[in-house]
């Protein structure tokens, strides 16, 4: 065994900063030290099921686990750690009594924490982090893959993240430093947006159709702010939308469904200039045969075949008896999910109808739940392969922390933890011209226009006089760049803040402060809004640049506004495209965890930044201490 010394050299006499050996790395070393380093899995769904039996059999003895997830039926055939009789269970909780019952935990002396909510709690704020002596994230979703790379940035904990998409997957490390990017330096494609107007009235594709029930016509009806008017009421849509009093649900579904799949397309047939250059246009369904139809049939209480595309009756009585279903949950719903098969029957049936409506082939449940989700089918040996190399990684860090001088701090000793680890990042599936199945390659260096790792501004171009306070919270704060709780200030004035902590008349007047619009705050072009995420450490300065809302084009900026100059952009060449079996690449579970467009190779999704860095959101100095509110 090598001896613990600061100034490691390997047989090619190298300099100190050369990488450790790798019996070093990864065998002689691994002792009763690294194996009782304090480890933190975030996930436990594909990737994680396979990463925290990976790391018990290694020997790992503090493993903490974190998921929000119960375990559903779709799972089991990859999540292996799950049967039958765990479906409704929480997942962390089984993961670490199935490990437990093979890896012994009386006789090896592991210790498995499993907790089950959401990692943005405040309880998994910072101190928590700081407990760990490395991160393993096995994710769903961007949101909080940034969430956990703030939090382990502030902490200085290292991140080792992955992500598998059907065949291919990739492993990464992510620390602050020079020469290690943070997940957030890179490029991340987004889903694409489309123009409202589109969506609305002009579809001309199968995923138009489900957007537009996804988005568009299930917050409407089933939304926490249903109440609220949406992009979908105009004139005498307010009184489609408005359930009766004492209205039975599947009553009002009818209304709905004669509104949406027969008033409105006749109404805008009769816009005449709205077809003139169009090659055709659409046809109104006669809701009162398709549903008088409906209740000649034998009544089902089923969605049959997910496989088998319905009839145009088929599709009309599901329409309103899954409306009807989801009218019963009341408050158990708030948005679309994908594991509901009431919501997904419901969304399958309104992208059929508008299909028929505007002459668009479409798709069966099953395709269109992966359109609709975002799915791509996992491969469990990707997962099984990814896990391991997540272990390699954090065996390798582990073990050459313990060479590092303790006097070391900073992002030089971070550096130096990089380069005697000799991290790399690992490409699963994606067969260069030496038709390897795994690609190592150096990690990337820090952006040094990214926001979260280094000193940066992000530059917002919106029409003043229109966007709001809260447009700007919602839409980009906390949409965009992902923030969970910020604070914002104009200068010395507090115009928005969050927290249980706040009075009920400081929430109330920060809603009226919301509801005004920059120029009304006094903000003029190149003005500058700092922005405080105390919940993820996060501290930056968003530049406001004026640009009247008739100059965006509709296409690109659908929202009405541009995050550019220092803000992150999607990689080149990730524009979102159907690809041909319709499912998206997206992550379920936490088997697909990259979150690359539709139809996009993942060599193009986790392009190295290097090749072209266009990453950054912003970095600020602290707020004044002394903060006035506004009123």
């Amino acid at each position: 065994m090598a001896s613990n010394t600061t100034t490691t050299t390997n047989n090619n006499n190298e300099t100190p900063d050369a990488p450790l050996a790798p019996e070093q790395l990864l065998f002689s070393s691994t002792d009763s030290e690294t194996l009782s380093k304090n480890i933190l899995m975030v996930g436990a769904g594909g990737i994680g099921c396979e990463l925290i039996k990976t790391l018990a059999l290694t020997g790992f003895r503090n493993i903490s686990i974190i998921d929000l997830d119960t375990i559903d039926i779709s799972n089991l055939n990859r999540q292996f750690l799950f049967r039958k009789k765990h479906v409704g269970m929480s997942k962390s909780q089984v993961a670490k009594e199935s490990v437990e019952k093979f890896a012994g935990s009386k006789q090896t002396g592991i210790n498995i924490e499993a907790y089950t909510g959401n990692i943005k709690e405040e309880r998994f704020g910072l101190d928590f982090f700081k407990k760990f002596d490395i991160v393993l994230n096995g994710l769903d979703n961007l949101e909080a893959r940034r969430h956990v790379n703030r939090l382990c940035l502030s902490a200085n904990v290292p991140l080792v993240e992955s992500g598998t998409t059907g065949y291919k997957g990739q492993v990464t490390v992510h620390l602050r430093g020079k020469y290690c990017s943070c997940f957030e330096c890179a490029p991340k494609p987004v889903p694409k947006s489309f123009p409202i107007c589109t969506l609305r009235d002009t579809p001309s594709t199968f995923v138009h159709t489900i957007v537009f029930a996804t988005d568009l016509l299930f917050p409407r009806l089933f939304g926490a702010n249903k109440e609220d008017p949406s992009d979908l009421d105009e004139e005498e849509a307010r009184d489609a939308f408005t359930r009766k009093e004492n209205e039975a649900g599947t009553a009002f579904a009818k209304r709905v469904f004669a509104y949406v799949f027969e008033k409105k397309i006749k109404d805008l047939l009769e816009r005449e200039d709205m077809w003139a250059n169009r090659d055709k246009k659409p046809e109104a369904l006669d809701s009162e045969t398709l549903l008088k139809t409906k209740e000649e049939r034998t009544a089902t209480t089923g969605y049959g075949d997910a496989h088998k595309k319905w009839t145009m009756e088929e599709a009309s009585e599901i329409f309103v008896r899954s409306a009807g279903k989801l009218f019963e949950k009341g408050d158990r719903i708030s948005e679309f999910d994908k594991d509901d098969d009431d919501a997904v029957a419901f969304v399958t049936a309104t992208a059929q109808l508008r299909c028929a409506n505007y002459g668009i082939e479409y798709m069966s449940r099953f395709d269109a739940k992966g359109v609709a989700g975002n799915i791509v089918h996992a491969v469990a040996t990707t997962n099984a392969i990814v896990s391991g190399l997540i272990v390699i990684e954090a065996l390798k860090i582990l073990n050459a922390q313990k060479h590092l001088d303790g006097k070391e701090e900073g992002e030089g000793k971070n550096d130096r933890l990089i380069k005697l680890a000799n991290s790399r990042y690992t490409f699963v599936g994606n067969f260069n011209a030496g038709r390897q199945l795994l690609q190592p390659l150096a990690p990337d260096e820090q952006n040094p226009k990214c926001v979260v790792c280094a000193n940066a501004r992000a530059e917002l171009c919106c029409d003043i006089s229109k966007t709001t306070l809260a447009d700007v919270i919602s839409k980009v704060l906390k949409k965009k760049l992902n923030t969970n709780e910020p604070t914002v200030l104009k200068g010395d004035d507090m115009l928005h803040e969050e927290g249980e902590d706040l009075d009920d008349d400081e929430v109330e007047n920060y809603a009226i402060i919301g509801k005004r619009t920059l120029q009304d705050l006094g903000l003029e072009s190149g003005g500058i809004l700092c922005v405080d995420d105390n919940s993820q450490e996060l501290k930056f300065d968003l530049v406001v640049v004026h640009q009247d809302l008739e100059e965006f084009d509709e296409d690109a900026f659908p929202e009405g506004f541009e995050l550019r100059g220092e803000t992150p952009k999607v990689a080149e060449g990730a524009e979102k495209e159907k690809d041909e079996d319709g499912a998206a690449t997206d992550g379920e579970a936490s088997d697909e965890i990259e979150i690359v467009e539709e139809g996009v190779e993942i060599t193009k999704a986790v392009e190295s930044p290097r090749l072209g860095k266009t990453k950054a959101i912003a970095s600020s100095p602290s707020p004044a201490s002394k903060k006035r509110k506004t009123k």
